[in-house]
């Protein structure tokens, strides 16, 4: 799919849908929120969330003190539901709608986190070129976050195939100035009950 086509079905689906009837939504981003505080980084780290929607991960980040906080995805609506819910806050964030495969980014950051943003990219160049962006975005000694379904997980969501993933696969995309730390299976419950497999890998930049 086109950075183009991405950007008007993820326009879409937060035109017309509540942000909490949407699958993947979370009350609480527990698990992301465990792995970034496993890195160990304090809060003047720059965090970025990949493809954030109008996840609740932002709230969190924020009252746990983090100040240089960038939240990105391809469709304004859904960075709109999250800037009128945390208005109060907002100037702690950067707020930047792009799609992740032709974004340059402006600084380094010291953790890269991505729940269900990647595994959306079924072509191996939208692939590599997430990957490149990775590779320009963290500082060596960063860390990047990154939540996909598992190889047991859905085949598809939002009505588009996805790509599951484990650790290996994901290191193969990272390339080998990362090196894998840890890898959590994760079962998220969607808002209509139904158990969705994912995997959560950690992984920390070792060499430019």
């Amino acid at each position: 799919m086109s950075d183009l086509g991405r950007q008007a079905h993820w326009e879409n689906v937060y035109a017309t849908k509540d942000e909490n009837a949407v699958s993947w939504f979370q009350e609480r981003a527990d698990i992301s929120l465990e792995l970034i505080r496993a890195t160990g980084v304090n809060a003047n780290a720059a965090i970025i969330d990949i493809g954030a929607g109008a996840s609740r991960l932002v709230d969190a980040l924020i009252s746990e003190g983090f100040r240089d906080i960038t939240i990105l995805d391809v469709a304004e609506k859904a960075l709109a539901k999250s800037k009128a819910r945390v208005p109060a806050r907002g100037a702690q964030v950067q707020w930047v709608v792009a799609d992740v495969t032709t974004w340059e980014p402006t600084q380094k950051f010291d953790v890269w986190h991505d729940r269900a943003a990647l595994h959306f990219l079924t072509e191996p160049s939208d692939r590599n070129a997430y990957a490149k962006r990775v590779q320009k975005a963290v500082r060596t000694g960063g860390h990047v976050i990154i939540g996909t379904f598992a190889p047991d997980g859905p085949e598809r969501c939002s009505g588009l195939p996805v790509v599951r993933h484990d650790a290996a696969s994901l290191g193969e995309i990272l390339g080998h100035s990362f090196t894998l730390v840890e890898t959590r299976r994760h079962e998220h419950v969607t808002p209509t009950s139904n158990i969705q497999r994912f995997q959560f890998s950690r992984f920390q930049r070792i060499a430019a």
